[in-house]
């Protein structure tokens, strides 16, 4: 009799319907959480997004201006493949909700995670306007090398315009 008690609790822990967490369980975050909390990385929620920020050609710029933010970008694929533009951009938390008006219903949401951007990996096929043939600004992942609003206003595009200069 004494062990089938053990496999009769055994049985019935494997049984329990539903698979929802513990109340008190640490959330799946719980390792970023704390290395936020010893300032070992930044704290999206609060960082400030202004700033230059690349990966190989890809560029992108964000000052602020006079309502909320304006951002740049460029993507250059190299033989006349690249993409252009300027728009603005608002925040919420680790939400970027960009525009870019030069490629009208080119509006979409982007990640912000502290010292990088990750463009969602389909943007509206307006903002094709931006890109000359097949260049696209989707997925478009960059990590941030100035916090410098000066730094970041320099962003120029193949003919020489600024991306976030102006407001």
């Amino acid at each position: 009799m004494n062990r089938a008690l053990p496999a009769l609790l055994l049985l019935a822990a494997c049984s329990r319907e539903g698979t929802t967490p513990a109340p008190n369980a640490t959330p799946a975050t719980g390792l970023e959480a704390a290395a936020i909390a010893a300032g070992v990385i930044p704290d999206p929620a609060s960082a400030d997004i202004t700033g230059l920020y690349a990966r190989e050609t890809d560029r992108v710029c964000i000052v602020p201006a006079a309502k909320n933010y304006r951002i740049g970008v460029f993507v250059d694929y190299g033989d006349n493949l690249n993409c252009a533009g300027s728009g603005t951009v608002t925040r919420d938390g680790e939400t970027l909700s960009i525009d870019i008006p030069a490629a009208p219903g080119c509006s979409f949401r982007a990640r912000f995670e502290g010292d990088r951007i990750v463009f969602p990996a389909q943007v509206p096929e307006a903002c094709a306007g931006v890109c000359q043939r097949r260049a696209s600004i989707a997925a478009l992942d960059v990590e941030r090398l100035s916090e410098s609003a000066s730094e970041a206003s320099t962003l120029r595009d193949t003919k020489g315009r600024l991306l976030c200069g102006g407001d």
